[in-house]
C-alpha cells in the first residue's frame, strides 16, 4: 500500500496538460485560458464622462453658461468648450475638448438653452480618463486562469473574439461486475444498479470534462478487456468501478497490467482502499487509467481526493486541488487505524466553521455523499477527537 500523499505524486508525476485549441470567446467560461491576455490599448481610450450632466470647465465656478450641443455615447461632435458654455453629455460619451469637469445632471437647471449649476465642480470629477480601467500592454488574464463570466468580460472588453484553451479531457467510465443491472432494466434479487458510472461521469462533467459511457461489463476476461481497449481509444482518461479487490473476479488488475502500466494498486485510507493507478502509452498516446472501488462512496471519495485533481490538471487549471479550511468538530470522532475522509455539512456558526457529520459512514451508504460540502480528514490513531476541536477539511461544495 501506498500513501495518499506517494498515490497523489505518482498520479501528478505523470499527468500532462494536454494540447490547446481556439473556441470563441462567447462560449469559453468554465476553460482555462491557455494563453497571457494583454491590453492591446489604453481602455477607455479617450476622456468620458462617468455620469449623465454637462461637460463644463471647472473655472467657471457657478456662472451660467450656454448649452451648445448633446453627446451620446459613441459620438463625438468636434465640439470646443470655451469659458461661459457647456456641452449636455451622456454616460460613456466622449468629453469636448476644452471641458475638463463634468456635473451630474442633478446638480443643474438648463432653461431656455442657458445651464445654472447649483454646486461647484472640481477639475477630474466625473471623468473617466484614458487608460483608468486597463493601460496598454496591461496584463489582463494569464494562462492557468479559470475563465469565469468577469473574463468573459475583460476578452470582450479587449476586443477578443477567439481566444486559446486547454483541452478539455474526455472521460470513459466503465462500469463491472455481474451483480450490476443499468438502471430500469429488470433486476434479480440481490443485484444492484449501477450507480457508480452515472456518478463518476456526472462528477466528470462536474470537472469540466467530456465523458463516454463503456456500459457495464460483465464479469468476463474477453469483455472486460475489449471494453478497456475501446475506452483506451477514445478518451484520455479511464475510469472503471468494481473488479480492483482481491476477489478471483477481480479482472480490472490484472488486464491493467497487462495492457499498461500499474503505478499502484492499494492506497492506505479510507474508503477507497483497493484504489489502483494505471498509465497506457502507445504512439504517442499517453492515457491515464485509474480503478475505482466498487462501493458508490469509495469510487466518489477515490475521484475527489485522486481523479479529480489530475482532471484538472490536464485541462491546465492552475489551481487543479480543492480548497482546504480548519473546520472544528460538532460531534466526537473515533480515528480508525487508516486516514479517512469523512462526508461532512460544514455550516458558518458564530465566526468560524463547524462540521457535522452526513449519518452512517459506510462504503455503500451514497446518502453521506449526498449531503455534504467537505471531505473532514480524520488523521488514524487511538484517542477520540472532541467537539470543538479543529481538523482539516477539504471543500467539495459551497459553505452553508
Amino acid at each position: 500500500m501506498v500513501s495518499v500523499a506517494e498515490a497523489q505524486r505518482l498520479i501528478t508525476l505523470h499527468t500532462h496538460v494536454l494540447g490547446v485549441e481556439e473556441v470563441p470567446a462567447l462560449f469559453a467560461e468554465g476553460r482555462v485560458l491557455a494563453e497571457h491576455v494583454s491590453a492591446p490599448h489604453d481602455i477607455p481610450d479617450l476622456s468620458k464622462s462617468a455620469v449623465d450632466g454637462y461637460a463644463l470647465r471647472a473655472s467657471d465656478g457657478l456662472a451660467p453658461r450656454a448649452v451648445l450641443a448633446e453627446i451620446t455615447a459613441g459620438t463625438l461632435k468636434g465640439l470646443h468648450i470655451a469659458t461661459g458654455t457647456a456641452a449636455r453629455i451622456m454616460t460613456g460619451a466622449p468629453l469636448p475638448d476644452g471641458a475638463d469637469a463634468v456635473i451630474m445632471v442633478e446638480h443643474t437647471q438648463e432653461q431656455g438653452g442657458i445651464l445654472h449649476v447649483h454646486e461647484l465642480v472640481a477639475t477630474g470629477n466625473n471623468i473617466h480618463r484614458p487608460g483608468q480601467d486597463l493601460a496598454a500592454g496591461q496584463a489582463v488574464l494569464g494562462a492557468g486562469s479559470v475563465l469565469t463570466a468577469p473574463d468573459i468580460g475583460l476578452l470582450a472588453s479587449v476586443g477578443r473574439q477567439r481566444v486559446l484553451v486547454y483541452r478539455r479531457p474526455v472521460v470513459a467510465v466503465l462500469a463491472t461486475g455481474d451483480e450490476v443491472f443499468e438502471p430500469g432494466d429488470p433486476m434479480a434479487e440481490g443485484h444492484v444498479f449501477d450507480s457508480n458510472r452515472y456518478a463518476l461521469m456526472a462528477a466528470a462533467r462536474e470537472a469540466d470534462c467530456e465523458t463516454i459511457s463503456l456500459g457495464i461489463a460483465r464479469d468476463d476476461r474477453a469483455i472486460q478487456r475489449a471494453a478497456l481497449v475501446d475506452g483506451l481509444a477514445r478518451a484520455d482518461v479511464l475510469l472503471t468501478s468494481g473488479g480492483v479487490s482481491m476477489g478471483t473476479r477481480d479482472l480490472i488488475k490484472p488486464l491493467l497490467a497487462e495492457l499498461g502500466t500499474i503505478h499502484f494498486g492499494r492506497i492506505a485510507f479510507k474508503p477507497g482502499k483497493p484504489t489502483t493507478f494505471a498509465t497506457y502509452t502507445h504512439a504517442q498516446q499517453h492515457r491515464l487509467i485509474f480503478g475505482l472501488p466498487g462501493y458508490p462512496v469509495s469510487s466518489l471519495v477515490s475521484f475527489e481526493v485522486f481523479v479529480r485533481p489530475a482532471l484538472r490538471r490536464l485541462q491546465g487549471d492552475a489551481q487543479p486541488e480543492r480548497p482546504r479550511v480548519a473546520v472544528a468538530l460538532a460531534e466526537a470522532i473515533r480515528p480508525s487505524d487508516r486516514p479517512e475522509y469523512q462526508r461532512v455539512r460544514v455550516r458558518w456558526e458564530q465566526g468560524r466553521l463547524v462540521a457535522y457529520s452526513t449519518g452512517g459512514q459506510g462504503s455503500s451508504r451514497l446518502l453521506s455523499m449526498r449531503g455534504a460540502n467537505a471531505l473532514l480528514l480524520v488523521a488514524p490513531g487511538d484517542t477520540t477527537y472532541a467537539v470543538g476541536q479543529e481538523l482539516e477539511a477539504m471543500l467539495i461544495g459551497n459553505i452553508e
